[in-house]
């Protein structure tokens, strides 16, 4: 546990859900655990105790939040749940917090298995659509070209890149042809209380948190991490975004929330010190922006020149593209601010200079 970790509690300490099975976490939210085939190793997904109209009066069951990849193995461990979690009851919907494929991913799945509905921003459902038809933003020689013009100019790292054209419709093969729309500040009745929409940007298009007051707890999706800060990206579908200065004033969003809410993320272990967490995601990317200010203030600098800045540590491919997709972001924020000017070189790189 780091230091910023240390100021968080962590109600169950380190008891996870065992496979297959889950942890009831507040009343009538179960905890799910489910593996993924990357350095960030898992995905926390989330059941809760439900009922709708049906046609002959209340129908009792589920809602899922969120669904993991769509991979034969992740199938699998949706298999044990059903058998094991349900309790003889049916998943009425299916809430997905945004359009990454750990998210998204088996939605088309669990939605056509259970005759469930999705629900989901429109903003997230259609990029999802667009990206499951094109490889824009997440491989092939759109993605390519944007990291040569930021610099990355290794020809095995941009061979791969290209090659990875089939990237999102791999995880995310196909959506729900119909879906219901979440929208900010919106109340959903799940299981007799109420869960308040809260929209988050920059890490996705238009993310949705999920808040109960009555439990005090929040479903922060990938917004707020225990332990890692969220990816924040530009990509070549937005190539002139703003998206650090959109997630910085989405997280603010949440220091409403009561000071003992529970926070269950995406990533890492339910957690107590909301608010503890958000000014250290806030100090984080000052900290990171500063950075990158003394780097541009020495020399013009690329994304690519500004990795071994912000990350200390050896990257794989995987990494690699994330943190050019970051550092740009940055950059960014910087240059929206107006104390750094874009250059466009002879070469065809962007370099960012002190305005």
């Amino acid at each position: 546990m780091n230091a910023q970790e240390a100021q968080l509690h962590y109600p169950l300490g380190d008891v996870l859900p065992p496979s297959g099975g889950s942890i009831e976490i507040a009343p009538g939210v179960k905890w799910l655990r489910m593996r993924l085939p990357f350095v960030l190793d898992h995905i926390n997904l989330w059941l809760l105790r439900d009922e709708l109209d049906g046609p002959t009066g209340k129908v009792q069951g589920w809602t899922v939040v969120d669904c993991c990849i769509s991979k034969d193995e992740s199938r699998a461990q949706w298999e044990q749940i059903f058998a094991n979690e349900l309790e003889g009851l049916p998943i009425l919907r299916v809430i997905a917090t945004h359009m990454h494929p750990d998210h998204l991913g088996l939605a088309q799945w669990l939605c056509e298995r259970w005759n469930a509905p999705l629900w989901i921003s429109a903003t997230d459902y259609n990029v999802a659509r667009i990206a499951i038809l094109s490889n824009t933003g997440f491989g092939g020689d759109s993605a390519a070209s944007f990291f040569a013009a930021h610099g990355l100019l290794d020809a095995d790292s941009l061979e791969q890149i290209r090659a990875r054209a089939n990237y999102y419709p791999s995880m995310v093969p196909a959506v729900p042809s119909r879906y219901c729309r979440m929208m900010d500040g919106q109340i959903i009745a799940i299981g007799g209380r109420d869960w308040r929409c809260i929209s988050g940007y920059g890490h996705a298009p238009e993310h949705m948190a999920l808040s109960c007051a009555e439990l005090k707890v929040l479903i922060s999706g990938d917004m707020v991490l225990p332990r890692i800060s969220t990816n924040v990206s530009v990509y070549d579908i937005e190539p002139e975004s703003n998206p650090l200065t959109l997630f910085l004033q989405s997280i603010d969003k949440f220091s409403d929330l009561h000071a003992d809410t529970l926070t269950l993320p995406s990533h890492g272990k339910p957690f107590k010190g909301l608010h503890t967490r958000i000014a250290q995601l806030q100090e984080h990317h000052r900290d990171r922006l500063a950075e990158v200010m003394q780097a541009c203030q020495a020399s013009p600098c690329s994304g690519a020149d500004i990795l071994p800045v912000m990350f200390k540590r050896p990257l794989d491919l995987h990494q690699t593209t994330f943190a050019m997709g970051e550092a740009v972001a940055h950059l960014h924020t910087l240059w929206f601010e107006g104390k750094l000017r874009r250059v466009l070189g002879g070469d065809g790189i962007y370099r960012f200079q002190v305005a």
